[in-house]
């Protein structure tokens, strides 16, 4: 009894210890005093540091979706070409993160006033904050800029797939400059910054006060712009040898991964939570609980209802179907996450599914173009429905947004506005900056680079080594 009481009394003696050392940090917390303020000061500096770390975590999750790209797209390529999509996807995020610093940010922001150093600008263009220089070098400003560049990264990213397996790296690279330095931000600025469409009713005055268009978390910012601009590289670089046959009828080039293609879609599911509740830019806004039960709701829906459509079609489970569904899914629930019902999000989910399905026989037999991995699908018009999906599904619980399902009109007009405004910039834009690089360095590689494959041609790797070695002149 002796050998075991005095440990006994040692363990007793130190949680009591420990609870007086609580009770008195509580109650210094709690009560006012010369060090720490009042008690709502103290509160007020505890939401800060909150909300300041819960941004930057739901930053570094949205950085990590880079990954998920990457696998996503390097599965549903040829082995032959893997390198060069992760180097793409690697590249494209990192210049593009440059190029936000540099120009983007400002850009988009200048003009808002949501941190120092943003103060000037207009309904157009952002005028402040180049360089995070000046008063614009400040810790708010640098969390700002640090979650938007991860977005920016996004939006770069999503064309690499559309893209792959015949694009010049050198001319991809160039392009991740100018769409995260121009493209994205000026009409990020329009949505997000202070600008015209964020406010119409400022220009429009029948819509009522305060009526703008609205995208809690990027469906139009961030996936449609990248959708779009998928798009026209996709159709302005033309289509993989063996695609199309004479008479215009695609052929089915399988991807040599599914395995990574379902990690991929796994890891973009995960950072998505940081994606669309991270929007908040708050822990402390509860908000963030129905914004998660929303983004899980709708990829579940997209996912299911794929698959089923698939089946329903060959009498097979199609794997690549489902990644395709729930991606859509989470595409279609980002601009409405925080304004809508559950019931909301699983009919915003699988509608979205069907939108990417429709829009991937879209573009492939009616427009006739290559899009390897159905960007323009899963994210140019599935965002476009999330956009419109906030006009018809906003229930007026949060933000005071309401849809048609609320009784109000005004909110889906100012939507389809947003909706023609960002399909007519990204398709515009996004055919100057190609046109542009097809004139200068070039945007496709050789018929020959294409038929031995990208890794070999342009990089001098593989992915996966075969014993074969490419014999290079070195002048």
């Amino acid at each position: 009894m002796m050998r075991g009481g005095i440990p006994r009394l040692m363990v007793t003696g130190g949680l009591l210890a420990l609870a007086l050392a609580l009770t008195h940090g509580l109650a210094l917390a709690q009560g006012p005093s010369p060090e720490s303020g009042t008690a709502e000061a103290v509160r007020e500096e505890l939401g800060r540091a909150v909300n300041f770390a819960w941004t930057l975590i739901a930053a570094f999750l949205v950085f990590f979706m880079q990954a998920g790209f990457a696998m996503v797209e390097a599965g549903f390529s040829r082995s032959k070409n893997v390198v060069a999509v992760l180097t793409k996807n690697l590249m494209d995020g990192l210049i593009g993160g440059l190029a936000f610093w540099a120009f983007g940010f400002a850009l988009m922001f200048g003009g808002s006033g949501l941190a120092p150093g943003l103060e000037r600008g207009t309904p157009w263009i952002g005028l402040s904050g180049f360089f995070l220089g000046g008063s614009a070098y400040d810790d708010q400003t640098a969390l700002l800029w640090f979650f938007q560049m991860v977005f920016a990264a996004t939006a770069a990213t999503i064309v690499s797939g559309a893209m792959a397996e015949r694009t010049k790296t050198t001319a991809y690279l160039a392009y991740s400059f100018l769409v995260s330095a121009l493209i994205y931000p000026i009409y990020g600025h329009w949505v997000w910054g202070g600008g015209w469409l964020g406010n119409l009713s400022a220009y429009l005055p029948f819509l009522g006060e305060g009526v703008g268009a609205k995208d809690f978390a990027g469906s139009g910012v961030v996936h449609a712009v990248g959708g779009f601009v998928a798009l026209v590289g996709a159709a302005m670089v033309g289509p993989r040898i063996g695609k199309f046959n004479r008479d215009g009828t695609p052929n089915i080039i399988p991807g040599h991964s599914l395995t990574l293609v379902a990690l991929g879609t796994f890891i973009l599911f995960f950072g998505w939570f940081g994606f669309n509740p991270g929007s908040t830019l708050a822990a402390t806004d509860p908000r963030i609980a129905m914004i998660a039960v929303n983004t899980f709701l709708a990829g579940a829906a997209g996912a299911v209802v794929a698959i089923y459509y698939g089946f329903f079609r060959t009498g097979r489970l199609d794997l690549a179907m489902a990644c395709n569904g729930a991606l859509a899914g989470l595409v279609g629930i980002t601009a409405p996450c925080a304004y809508v019902a559950p019931w909301a999000a699983v009919v915003i989910g699988g509608i979205a599914a069907l939108v990417m399905i429709g829009g991937a026989a879209f573009v492939e037999r009616v427009l006739k173009v290559d899009d390897v991995v159905g960007a323009s699908a899963v994210h140019g018009f599935a965002g476009l429905w999330g956009l419109l999906a906030v006009g018809l599904f906003a229930d007026g619980t949060y933000g005071g947004v309401a849809g048609l399902i609320a009784g109000a009109w005004a909110q889906l007009v100012a939507q389809v506005i947003s909706i023609v405004v960002v399909t007519a910039w990204s398709l515009g834009t996004g055919f100057l900056v190609f046109w542009v690089i097809r004139q200068t360095i070039g945007l496709r590689v050789s018929a020959e680079e294409e038929r031995i494959g990208l890794d070999l041609t342009e990089h001098g790797a593989e992915a996966y080594p075969s014993g074969r070695r490419l014999q290079l002149e070195i002048p």
